[in-house]
């Protein structure tokens, strides 16, 4: 039996495209196309159930078209419209998550720092660099937190917090 605490969200099933039983998945990137993983997860009537992927497209840089085994038409799509979809954690690239998730997860956490406090709220995720970016909401300045596990301390999810121990002279930039 697949367990939740195993599963790494990487996004959400949104509507059928087309007739012959594609749906969208709105996913962070290019997720799918980086795992080796030849299936998605979700969750059906309390169960997490694997459905192996006959094929993908893109459709924009978040949206891909997935079409899955034996969903074959758009009613049998419809029924993953709004659920989230999941990896095994072991199949997930340990960059991209901090305690199982994704950065993008991580928008609404509250920042802190063990010298300066209470930073603020991330509002977005920044990855059109080489090195992710957390856009902190800071006394209403924007302030860019690097996404990097030697700045990451801990993650609190229940409390949606997160804990980094900021270089000396960041705050200032």
């Amino acid at each position: 039996m697949i367990k939740r605490e195993e599963l790494f969200r990487i996004g959400q099933f949104v509507k059928p495209h087309g007739i012959k039983g594609e749906i969208g998945l709105m996913t962070d990137g290019n997720i799918v196309e980086e795992s080796a993983n030849p299936y998605l997860i979700c969750e059906m009537d309390g169960l997490f159930v694997p459905f192996f992927i006959e094929s993908y497209r893109y459709k924009t840089d978040r949206i891909l078209l997935v079409k899955l085994e034996n969903v074959d038409s758009e009613e049998a799509a419809r029924l993953f419209t709004n659920r989230a979809a999941y990896y095994p954690s072991s199949a997930v690239d340990g960059d991209r998550a901090v305690g199982g998730m994704t950065w993008d997860e991580m928008i609404g956490y509250t920042v802190f720092d063990p010298v300066f406090g209470r930073l603020g709220e991330i509002t977005d995720v920044d990855e059109s660099t080489m090195n992710t970016l957390l856009r902190v909401d800071y006394k209403g300045k924007e302030l860019l937190v690097p996404a990097a596990d030697e700045l990451i301390v801990s993650a609190d999810h229940t409390h949606k917090t997160l804990h980094v121990s900021l270089p000396g002279g960041l705050l200032e930039l």
